[in-house]
């Protein structure tokens, strides 16, 4: 059986294409343009560059590798289909006939032009079972009563804006929510949290409560963590069992030294 990849942006595609490997699997890669990085020709074996809205010619490249089933990994900002992309007809057809444009329809969407030829969009974790969040305190550091006050509090928030899918990520404060994620990502979400508030931030990152393992997983590693350090953040929340940790090593040691504790909650 073939399988192929859409890899968006970050480390996330590459860590799928080192689990693929381990696995002896090799992949044909959709490469988005405006997002994938370009060292990813020198990983995989068969890349194709895309534009993000050349939906026909990336099912025409999987076609002719012979790929049955597709993952997507990586983050591809929606707001580049509206900023400037342009689609070609299939994706044109495909966004006429959503009756919302939210991540869940926009790649649903996708899914079902995939399956009309014949090939199948399956969990991005496929490969990765390894890198999901166990439950429990990650970190040395045990969360405080004020940051488990802040994750009880935030948990119901997240759990409804990502149920909306508006976004994955709350920064709380006290009790307070700081900020919201829409489009714009969670080191964004982290960031502008900081801006607006004095350190001792607690981040809630949530899986939707019907998450679909196909698309938009949630994801950590180092740069979460070094956006909490700048932010004034001590304490991350995340969905066990629906959450990607990459590099985690990297990402305990540097949380654990800087008195960040990570926890995976359910």
């Amino acid at each position: 059986m073939r399988y192929g990849l859409i890899a968006g942006n970050g480390d996330f595609p590459f860590l799928v294409l080192e689990g693929a490997k381990k696995a002896g699997e090799s992949l044909a890669v959709a490469a988005i343009k405006e997002e994938t990085e370009k060292r990813i020709d020198e990983i995989a074996e068969n890349v194709a560059w895309v534009g993000i809205g050349q939906l026909g010619k990336m099912i025409s490249f999987f076609k002719n590798a012979g790929v049955e089933k597709v993952m997507m990994a990586g983050q591809v900002k929606h707001v580049q289909l509206f900023s400037g992309a342009v689609p070609d007809v299939r994706m044109l057809k495909m966004l006429w006939n959503l009756p919302k444009r939210n991540t869940d329809s926009l790649i649903g969407g996708i899914a079902a032009e995939l399956e009309k030829d014949g090939i199948e969009l399956i969990d991005s974790t496929f490969f990765l079972k390894e890198h999901l969040a166990p439950k429990g305190v990650l970190t040395r550091r045990n969360p405080s009563d004020t940051e488990l006050e802040n994750i009880e509090y935030g948990l119901h928030i997240a759990s409804e804006i990502a149920r909306l899918d508006l976004g994955q990520t709350i920064v709380v404060r006290a009790k307070a929510c700081v900020a919201i994620e829409a489009m714009e990502g969670t080191d964004a979400t982290i960031e502008r949290a900081g801006k607006l508030a004095n350190g001792k931030l607690t981040v809630v990152k949530v899986a939707k409560p019907d998450q679909d393992m196909r698309f938009d997983v949630p994801v950590v590693g180092p740069p979460t963590v070094e956006t909490m350090i700048k932010a004034g953040a001590t304490c991350i929340s995340i969905t066990a069992g629906k959450t990607l940790v990459f590099d985690r090593e990297a990402m305990i040691k540097l949380a654990d030294a800087n008195k960040i504790t990570v926890v995976g909650t359910f």
